[in-house]
């Protein structure tokens, strides 16, 4: 069996989906969400996160949650509720790769597993367009948000994510 870089499944994946994008090239060092800002030059609110929770209770569900970076993904209310779950926690950075292939900063919505929902707060699409991971730590990808919801098992959600206080 061969292994496929993350970077090459993103790719594939946003072809197969007909996904609109421009490829932004960045420093592996810089892939954080903050330090992509402050080195590109780029405001947090034009940047969204995916992140991995999973159930606590076992079998393990996941999902992959879209929220801008100015936001914080509810986790104990709204997530809960859309994943019926009553125990929830952030995925690891271990198993966040273990799961998609990819690294923090740099994980997307695109070529995720089979079956995974990927839940988009409704504020992303407010937005004219957002930067989210490529896949791998040296590229981001810069796309009308609407461009998220091709992603197999995207759905939009009202109050997943709210401002930072």
């Amino acid at each position: 069996m061969t292994e496929t870089s993350p970077e090459l499944q993103v790719e594939t994946a946003l072809a197969r989906l007909g996904v609109a994008f421009e490829r932004l090239e960045c420093d592996p060092e810089a892939a954080d969400t903050a330090a992509f800002c402050a080195r590109y030059d780029v405001a947090a609110r034009d940047c969204a996160n995916t992140i991995l929770v999973s159930s606590k209770r076992e079998p393990r569900r996941h999902a992959a949650c879209v929220v801008l970076a100015t936001t914080r993904l509810d986790v104990n209310h709204k997530l809960r509720e859309l994943m019926d779950q009553s125990r929830l926690s952030f995925a690891s950075a271990e198993e966040t790769a273990l799961l998609t292939g990819m690294r923090t900063g740099g994980v997307t919505p695109f070529g995720l597993p089979e079956g995974m929902p990927v839940f988009v707060d409704a504020a992303v699409l407010d937005r004219p367009s957002v930067i989210v991971g490529g896949g791998g730590r040296s590229s981001k990808l810069r796309l009308d948000p609407r461009e998220l919801l091709k992603a197999p098992g995207a759905v939009v959600v009202e109050g997943l994510a709210h401002p930072r206080s």
